[in-house]
């Protein structure tokens, strides 16, 4: 995938003065008769932490980074034309949570499909360092990442299961009666209400939790709160013209700003052009990437089909610092997306059929499968990044107005631990 080159830009350039003028589900007879260990996971505003390098073979941090990004592909597939974000980091996460329960082809599966295994020496610990280096408060930008495991009341978990937890996620399982399902659904949602600041009050339905049924509940919460390292001038904002993928025109809130920017002009193996721009916050270690086709003419999904781990070190290491009015729109994505068929798809199948899975390192007094996967994921964008930032807001003009990039198109977005690589969210944006 290489950089467009100038004469590239030049006939790009002046093409866009031209166009502008079941795996299968488990039976319901074994649903009924086997308790169900349901994982859900919340995640806010941009995420967490990425997994450790392991002492041999290519870093944990990428391989985590591109399961995150293949489990997208999925999701995005089956969300055709309606906006979603995922956390790669988040669902990485769970099924790490799920290995260390794991055992037989159930952990084979999980790990031959994530690339790499938490039992491996140096990974829980370096989990933890990651966690730690992550969110602490020399970054600037807040990061809070939390992890917790309710389990029924009267079952016991092995110490060596609980020994491997805290190890790798430093969390400790919260005791809670499952059988009252409205009262187990508001203690868990107010835990993740206070590990979200309030973000995502009422994750959980009271219908969710089967009363006869679960066993346990797996959560990761990630709070995440960024300004911009150049905020977007307020005054600037204007009602613009977005083009959805269906051809519709509808008026959205643009941003606008004239800054010197991390950018740059890539084309896919079958020649579709696109760009890339790098918006830092004002830690300076976490950034969002913004990746659009340069046509309107052209699917997302070209871009979509193609996103690995690697493809997006390669944007990160090949962006130029250019001056560019950048034109973006304000969005707010809200989405909740069932994991279940989308892992299914990767090859992580047993884990949800009430037959085959295999976490005896959990119980086994009782044979648990999956019942649910969730993730609800909450993102907000505006001029500021979240809230303003008087140190950072002098607008500055030139008498030569810099070249435009308008993201008036459906685009890609993530937000990217730049030390490790690590992608904390990623989504795309089809209508805002």
């Amino acid at each position: 995938m290489k950089p467009l080159t100038e004469e590239m830009v030049s006939r790009r350039d002046s093409a866009n003065r031209e166009q502008d003028s079941t795996a299968c589900q488990p039976r319901e007879t074994a649903m009924i008769s086997r308790p169900s260990l349901q994982f859900l996971v919340t995640f806010l505003l941009a995420a967490a932490v990425n997994v450790c390098q392991a002492t041999a073979g290519p870093p944990v941090s990428k391989l985590g980074t591109d399961f995150g990004i293949r489990l997208f592909r999925e999701v995005a597939a089956s969300a055709g034309e309606r906006n979603v974000v995922l956390s790669p980091y988040g669902a990485t996460a769970l099924m790490g949570i799920a290995q260390l329960g794991a055992a037989g082809n159930t952990l084979k599966q999980l790990w031959s499909t994530m690339g790499y295994q938490l039992k491996d020496k140096g990974v829980p610990l370096a989990l933890r360092h990651l966690q730690k280096d992550l969110t602490a408060k020399s970054n600037r930008d807040i990061v809070y990442s939390a992890n917790s495991v309710f389990i029924q009341r009267n079952m016991q978990l092995p110490n060596a299961y609980l020994k491997n937890y805290r190890r790798a996620f430093n969390g400790w399982p919260k005791q809670i009666y499952f059988q009252d399902a409205t009262m187990a659904t508001y203690l868990i949602n107010k835990w993740v209400e206070i590990q979200t600041r309030g973000m995502i009050p009422k994750f959980l339905r009271p219908d969710v939790l089967d009363p006869v049924l679960t066993r346990m509940v797996l959560i990761n919460a990630v709070y995440f709160k960024g300004l911009w390292k150049l905020p977007f001038p307020i005054e600037a904002t204007h009602q613009r013209v977005f083009y959805k993928e269906d051809g519709t025109k509808i008026l959205v809130p643009m941003m606008s700003q004239s800054a010197k920017l991390n950018a740059s002009e890539f084309v896919t193996p079958s020649g579709v052009d696109y760009d890339v721009i790098e918006l830092p916050y004002h830690g300076e270690t976490l950034s969002m990437y913004i990746v659009a086709p340069f046509h309107k003419n052209v699917p997302l999904s070209a871009l979509t089909d193609i996103i690995t781990a690697s493809l997006v070190d390669e944007w990160a290491q090949s962006l130029e610092t250019v001056k560019r009015q950048l034109v973006l729109p304000k969005f707010s994505l809200e989405s909740e997306v069932d994991l279940r068929k989308p892992l299914m798809a990767l090859g992580i199948t047993d884990i949800f059929n009430a037959r085959k899975a295999d976490f005896s390192k959990i119980s086994t007094s009782e044979q648990l499968f999956v019942a649910k996967t969730l993730q609800k994921v909450k993102v907000e964008v505006n001029e500021s990044g979240t809230k303003a930032s008087a140190a950072s807001a002098a607008i500055l003009y030139e008498r030569m107005a810099p070249f435009e990039v308008v993201i008036d198109r459906p685009f890609l977005f993530l937000v990217r631990h730049n030390p490790t690589g690590t992608i904390l969210f990623l989504g795309q944006v089809m209508e805002p």
